[in-house]
């Protein structure tokens, strides 16, 4: 069977990070999630079925050269292709954190401004929060570049202590609360 466009097969592959053990996922076509390892036993919460071990995808190859490079404290420079699909909003919301440069951050609030603008309506800090609590892709997807407005670390997938590491890696200033 062929790794290449087989869109109804999803892929899986894991990388031991610094942060622990990272779950990748994939379909023919791209990235569909990074996962943290859960402590309480639930070691990937995706609901995937028909799924095959894959290190050859090239995705998934792309993806642990960013984690490599990433981790090493350098900005990849480059995104591998991702295959995400979700409401409009928090697509919208996800193509904002792409944005956010390596190294800098951006409050809640900005990132609901810009969505609004985007959609020419309303946007809550609260709404950006909630579609960045169901982003499927950690670290490429950089949710942890996104603070309070007095730049506090609020809540995160991986953790609080995941989150700091991650702003530690790329020198971004926090306030702790």
């Amino acid at each position: 069977m062929s790794l290449r466009g087989d869109s109804g097969l999803k892929y899986i592959s894991y990388y031991d990070s610094p942060v622990g053990k990272l779950y990748l996922t994939a379909d023919g076509k791209g990235l569909t999630g990074i996962a943290y390892e859960h402590e309480d036993g639930n070691t990937f919460p995706m609901n995937i079925r028909d799924v095959k071990f894959s290190d050859n995808l090239p995705v998934i190859i792309d993806t642990k050269l960013w984690l490599e490079l990433y981790f090493s404290g350098n900005n990849p420079g480059f995104m591998p292709k991702l295959s995400i699909h979700d409401s409009p909003f928090r697509e919208q919301v996800w193509k904002v954190l792409k944005t956010i440069p390596y190294g800098q951050s951006m409050s809640y609030g900005e990132v609901a401004s810009i969505v609004a603008k985007q959609r020419k309506t309303k946007a809550s800090p609260q709404a950006v929060g909630g579609a960045l609590a169901h982003n499927p892709i950690a670290i490429i997807l950089p949710c942890h570049r996104v603070l309070g407005a007095d730049g506090g670390i609020t809540g995160y997938n991986g953790g609080i202590e995941v989150k700091k590491y991650l702003l530690d890696l790329e020198k971004i200033n926090y306030i702790e609360k």
